[in-house]
């Protein structure tokens, strides 16, 4: 993983997970919390792939077994987050930019109800139950994540996109582009080409002319 991509998802997972345990879990909403951190996996995991995906979904996830108040196993949410991440970078485009919305908000509803269910699963499998009915909290997580993610997704992804790139790259293909377009049409480099041919040719004139006179004087 890049140097960029490791500090931007390092960063975006510990703000997202600062603002779902001081302000959003502070809400008293009905059923689930809305799940800023599962958004920004998400996020993160369209625009780089399924492998940063599952990386970075194992960070977050590590960092909210480890955020208090957790009242579950460390290393349960971690391994959901690290499955979604995984899963969720497979719907990346080879193109890695989307055309349309429709994606992202099927991404988070399959998200919303995966990480939900193999939460459950996995309390179930190391004997750590949480309370609550599991069909509430699938209902409330759908809802409480669509309507966050219209706007956090994209500006994930807009951040995810803009860090990735390399401005340097940019300038000298922009650079490399402009020259073949010179050297195609011949109003730049061709002019210049016969300036540079011009004096060189005054050059040689010149010291063609010196060693005759230098050879008139000889004789």
């Amino acid at each position: 993983m890049r140097f960029n991509r490791m500090l931007l998802s390092a960063t975006l997972a510990v703000v997202a997970l600062v603002l779902q345990v001081s302000v959003l879990a502070r809400l008293q909403l009905p059923g689930a919390v809305p799940d800023l951190v599962l958004l920004t996996v998400l996020g993160l995991a369209l625009v780089y792939g399924h492998v940063t995906g599952a990386l970075v979904g194992f960070g977050a996830g590590l960092l909210s077994d480890l955020a208090p108040p957790a009242d579950h196993a460390v290393g349960r949410y971690a391994l959901v987050l690290c499955v979604i991440g995984y899963l969720a970078g497979l719907a990346r485009p080879e193109s890695g930019r989307l055309k349309s919305a429709t994606v992202p908000m099927l991404v988070v509803v399959a998200a919303a109800i995966g990480s939900t269910l193999l939460y459950a699963l996995v309390g179930t499998l190391v004997g750590d139950t949480a309370p609550g009915g599991v069909g509430s909290l699938l209902l409330t997580a759908v809802i409480y994540d669509l309507l966050l993610a219209p706007f956090t997704v994209p500006l994930i992804m807009a951040l995810a996109r803009r860090a990735d790139s390399d401005p340097l790259t940019e300038d000298r293909g922009a650079s490399g582009d402009v020259s073949s377009g010179w050297l195609a049409s011949g109003t730049g480099l061709r002019i210049g080409s016969q300036r540079g041919g011009m004096r060189m040719r005054s050059a040689r004139g010149r010291v063609s002319r010196a060693g005759r006179l230098r050879g008139a004087k000889r004789l």
